[in-house]
């Protein structure tokens, strides 16, 4: 399978789906070999080597937006799913104060369960890095509603191995399985369901009996999270000169407010490259394509450290401009960056600000927001448009 970690292999990857895009909406649900009815670019999305409209724009050359909108939307839901936990962050705490081990998990995470499709699927993760979404909602609900497993255990061992992994997604769509997301509803894994999308080659029927007539682990009172978080600061960007830091949440600094940034100097950094070698490799190939570019784009040295704390401290650095990290493990990181002196200045990109304030309900309202104005012509800024 091909997850391409440099930008100019993404941009290439997603011209050759563009060819395929057309029949993405009635195959999308299938689990084949290879997985070619996907695009296999979600990685080089996560980490912004390609934009959300670069890939929503690109098919729009050869098809109608109604042929395509399926796809559009599966775009937008992970940018649905970072505004939505960008206006609630607590609940990101919440789930990592819930991860505790059980005795019954490593049996299934090492693929040793009662069920042959749901252990090709534990061993497929961590052998490739990858999980066909719908291979991810079986086995999620599996985890949960028939192994009885707790759900952030699950989210967890995804954001140990998927090299797509992003926390608002990962986290979010656990939840949304185990019934915390929308109230009272959950997502069960189906024999009829599974027989009907994995293809014959890869379907081993030993233990589907088991998933005739799943029964859901229902939560107990379930509360609506508050949007704890309405409002981000609104930076101008600082004047030219200090250190651009870019990091691995937005590995396409070009196309964002500080495209036209003339800093003194690059710092590049991966402070959390995973858990898996997998997640490692793909993350540093990533950081080494960016540095390149950055390198080119802005004309300037460029550094590639493990920690910027201690590369600050050692270059008597204070100030430092970046794209402002979503909430997740980098994010949890500001804190200790400005407890060590250093100030940074983090921006936003502009779409990243308007689909933000469409996030607060469900994903069907913002997309419709945001379709009216895709429509209309008026999403992204004609500003946002010209750099691309």
């Amino acid at each position: 399978m091909n997850f391409p970690n440099t930008r100019n292999r993404a941009l290439a990857k997603l011209n050759e789906f563009v060819g395929r895009v057309g029949r993405y909406s009635s195959n999308r649900n299938h689990v084949i070999p290879d997985h070619q009815n996907v695009s296999c670019l979600s990685a080089a999305i996560r980490h912004r080597l390609l934009t959300e409209w670069e890939v929503a724009k690109a098919p729009l050359v050869r098809y109608a937006p109604s042929t395509v909108e399926k796809f559009t939307q599966e775009v937008y839901w992970r940018t649905y799913w970072k505004g939505w936990l960008s206006l609630r962050p607590k609940v990101w705490d919440e789930y990592l104060e819930g991860i505790e081990e059980h005795s019954n998990a490593e049996k299934v995470r090492q693929g040793k369960g009662p069920v042959a499709v749901m252990n090709g699927f534990a061993r497929e993760l961590v052998e490739t890095g990858y999980l066909h979404n719908h291979s991810r909602m079986w086995f999620a609900g599996y985890w949960v509603h028939v192994a009885r497993l707790p759900w952030q255990l699950g989210a967890k061992f995804f954001q140990d191995h998927l090299l797509d992994f992003d926390p608002a997604s990962n986290m979010l769509s656990w939840r949304w399985i185990a019934g915390l997301q929308t109230p009272g509803k959950t997502y069960l894994p189906r024999r009829a369901n599974i027989e009907k999308y994995v293809a014959p080659t890869l379907l081993d029927p030993r233990g589907l009996e088991l998933l005739d007539n799943p029964t859901a682990m229902i939560p107990g009172n379930v509360e609506r999270p508050e949007v704890t978080r309405p409002l981000l600061p609104e930076l101008e960007v600082p004047q030219d000169g200090k250190v651009l830091w870019i990091h691995e949440e937005d590995l396409n600094p070009e196309s964002s407010p500080l495209g036209a940034y003339r800093p003194s100097k690059i710092v590049v950094t991966g402070e959390f490259l995973g858990k898996s070698k997998l997640q490692k490799e793909w993350l540093r190939a990533a950081l080494g394509d960016v540095g390149e570019r950055a390198g080119e784009h802005y004309d300037a040295s460029v550094e590639h450290v493990d920690d910027l704390i201690a590369w600050v401290r050692g270059n008597g650095e204070a100030e430092i401009v970046a794209m402002r990290p979503e909430v997740g493990p980098l994010h949890d990181r500001l804190d200790s960056f400005g407890k060590s002196g250093l100030k940074l200045s983090l921006m936003v990109r502009p779409e990243d600000r308007y689909l933000r304030s469409l996030a607060r309900a469900g994903f069907f309202g913002f997309w419709k927001k945001l379709r009216s104005r895709m429509v209309s012509g008026d999403f992204p800024t004609s500003e946002q448009q010209e750099l691309f």
